[in-house]
């Protein structure tokens, strides 16, 4: 067993902390790596109290304090010393964590990675990195959340930083970089996106594929998709808000009538892969590429199965030496 210690924010998000420390408890069997849990001392206890766990992989780090969901990130970060989020971050800024984990505030846990773990040399903005479902596999979109306002320049290290991800966790050689636009044509866009398309043109290492149109991201035609943060977003919610409507829509047809009944237990089996397929939760979370150390965001209504997911990809991401590498492709 590995004394790498992956601290996990038990107090993040809408299921916080009974869910956190359950995908914590199943993550632990699974994993090479400890697990620290951040938290409420005591809350936490009491749900670790429920589950047959090697305490000699899971361990507790007291914090009196949680920053909320709708609290202002920088004073959050600023005030609130004792928080879960801070007193994790500074773990991996002190070395004693490779990696943090959170469900809660985007925002604070973006600022607070920033300012207390700092960013790669070289690296002008961290950027939001989530897997995306398309017919042809999950492809990445980055940034999905970190920076609504961007740089021409700031696109351009997200492709490079995306594509050392997805060519060192999923095994995708010289990867394929798509710019999403209302638009194939290079002329197309906003003044942002057409000076990026030209920065990317030009760029040696970056496997280019030109504009990516909105209506051809289901498809799964590149291997890592760059945006900003407020169109990658906005793609980001549709995806998830249309893949839920589909299911809905699914089911309850399947559901309206004798024969579209019978029809769906015979096609049982292929709508669970459907589902799963839609299924953000084996993979987890979102790391924050461009930092100097492992951070990875989770869903705000992760369930267990979803935290356990997150911690598990830090596990490819530390092994795969991504921060080392990213700094090397910059």
């Amino acid at each position: 067993m590995s004394d790498i210690i992956i601290a996990v924010d038990a107090m993040g998000g809408d299921n916080a902390p009974e869910q956190i420390v359950k995908g914590a408890v199943e993550a632990s069997k699974e994993i090479p790596y400890k697990i620290a849990l951040v938290g409420k001392e005591g809350a936490v206890k009491a749900e670790l109290a429920k589950y047959n766990y090697d305490s000699g992989r899971i361990h507790t780090i007291n914090a009196d304090e949680v920053i909320e969901t709708g609290e202002v990130p920088t004073v959050a970060i600023r005030k609130k010393k004792n928080s879960s989020m801070v007193i994790g971050l500074n773990m991996v800024k002190k070395g004693e964590a490779a990696a943090f984990v959170s469900a809660g505030n985007t925002g604070a846990l973006l600022t607070g990675a920033t300012v207390i773990i700092g960013r790669i040399p070289g690296v002008e903005r961290p950027a939001l990195g989530t897997m995306i479902p398309t017919d042809k596999g999950p492809s990445l979109l980055i940034d999905a959340g970190a920076n609504v306002d961007a740089k021409p320049q700031y696109l351009v290290q997200f492709a490079k930083m995306g594509s050392v991800y997805v060519e060192n966790i999923f095994g995708i050689k010289n990867p394929k970089v798509g710019l999403i636009n209302i638009g194939v044509e290079s002329e197309k866009g906003n003044a942002l996106v057409k000076e990026t398309y030209g920065l990317l043109e030009q760029e040696d290492g970056i496997n280019f594929a030109g504009n990516l149109e909105a209506r051809d991201i289901p498809n799964g035609d590149v291997d890592v998709m760059v945006a900003d943060a407020f169109v990658g977003n906005v793609v980001l919610k549709l995806m998830e808000g249309f893949g839920k409507s589909i299911l809905k829509l699914i089911k309850r047809e399947l559901m309206s009538g004798f024969m579209s009944k019978l029809g769906a237990v015979m096609a049982a089996g292929a709508f669970k892969r459907i589902k799963k397929h839609f299924d953000y939760s084996d993979v987890g979370g979102a790391p924050f590429l461009g930092l100097k150390a492992l951070v990875v965001k989770a869903h705000g209504n992760s369930d267990a199965r979803a935290v356990k997911g997150a911690i598990k990809q830090c596990v490819s991401f530390i092994d795969g030496d991504i921060v080392n590498k990213i700094q090397e492709k910059l």
